[in-house]
């Protein structure tokens, strides 16, 4: 994972590794075989991830950030159901260990999964030793990925309570619209405007599918020779319409919000946007002729994202790398989905 890191063995936010590892030891004895040290991995702008060793093996553990969030959101139990459930398909998953839901122990919900090598590629010098060829390589396994997900049926891996397809898209601007309302600290021109003319314009739903949420290039580890090893961040999977993970994925293409140089996506030999849709409409053979609600929404959802943990950092509430410019984005990211929507 990244070799980015904040925090040390001492100190980590979230996280108390005596208590962790005691709970280990009852829970899934032999697995942790001495004292864990660990660090806080940046570059996610919601739940905390760590990476814990006890000198010969390692695991990633995930809990939600500090502070106050909706109660929907940041779901450690869904997140690790999802990708359990996963792990005998082809779609690469981390191995799951433990679901902790007592928040005695670390003070939040968490869970403990296998370290798994590669890197989120995030900026323009990480993706760069891949070159030209290399770097379209992965754009690709990122979109075939992506199809596979989509192709998994749902109840044949026990997710086919996962969800509600039915209704999946108003409901969706519906839950973005409250999470927007319980963020609201300062006036964004246009995003109101922008939510009601979601409302208003909601497509017909693609045949459902199980729906990562927030599927991008640095939500997935690459390794050095471009292989792509696993799909992290399940927290917003649910089933329903899979065009929202395509639209999403083509905001980040074209509005990245990850800070530190340029963006990944803008490396040479990455596909464009036009291309991405391609791929995913040969992979999958679904209609793509309404895409650009689904890129509105997509910038509209990650505008209220990228407004919370604004809201969040100004009040002291959680921590993280860029989280002082994350704010900086949401204007953006409203004009570009009110010209999607014009185009749609």
């Amino acid at each position: 994972m990244s070799a980015d890191h904040a925090g040390s063995d001492e100190e980590l936010p979230g996280l108390d590794l005596e208590r962790l590892r005691s709970h280990l030891d009852r829970e899934v004895p032999g697995l942790v075989s001495g004292p864990l040290t660990g660090r806080l991995i940046t570059g996610g702008k919601s739940n905390l991830t760590y990476v814990v060793t006890d000198g010969s093996g390692s695991w990633v553990v995930r809990r939600p950030p500090l502070g106050h969030v909706l109660a929907t959101a940041h779901d450690m139990p869904r997140e690790y159901r999802v990708m359990t459930a996963l792990r005998d398909t082809d779609v690469p998953v981390p191995r799951t260990h433990l679901l902790c839901e007592d928040t005695e122990v670390s003070g939040a919900p968490f869970y403990v999964m296998e370290y798994v090598a590669g890197t989120p590629l995030r900026t323009l010098e990480e993706i760069e030793p891949l070159g030209e060829n290399g770097t379209r390589a992965v754009a690709e396994r990122l979109v075939s990925t992506l199809g596979r997900l989509h192709a998994v049926d749902p109840a044949e891996v026990g997710l086919g309570d996962f969800g509600r397809p039915k209704g999946f898209l108003e409901r969706q601007v519906r839950r973005w619209s409250k999470q927007l309302e319980a963020s609201r600290s300062r006036d964004i021109p246009g995003i109101d405007e922008l939510r009601d003319r979601l409302a208003r314009t909601i497509p017909e739903s693609a045949a459902p599918a199980i729906v990562h949420g927030d599927y991008r290039l640095d939500n997935v580890l690459v390794t050095d020779e471009g292989e792509l090893t696993a799909v992290l961040d399940w927290e917003m999977a649910t089933l329903g319409d899979p065009l929202v993970d395509l639209g999403l994925m083509l905001v980040y293409r074209e509005n990245p919000v990850s800070g530190g140089g340029e963006p990944a996506t803008s490396a040479e030999g990455f596909p464009s946007s036009p291309e991405l849709i391609q791929m995913y409409a040969d992979a999958t053979g679904r209609d793509v002729s309404r895409l650009g609600w689904y890129v509105a929404f997509g910038c509209f959802k990650l505008a209220v994202i990228a407004e919370g943990i604004h809201f969040r950092h100004s009040q002291g509430l959680t921590v993280g790398a860029g989280f002082d410019t994350i704010g900086d984005v949401v204007a953006p990211l409203v004009a570009r989905a009110h010209t999607m929507l014009k185009e749609d």
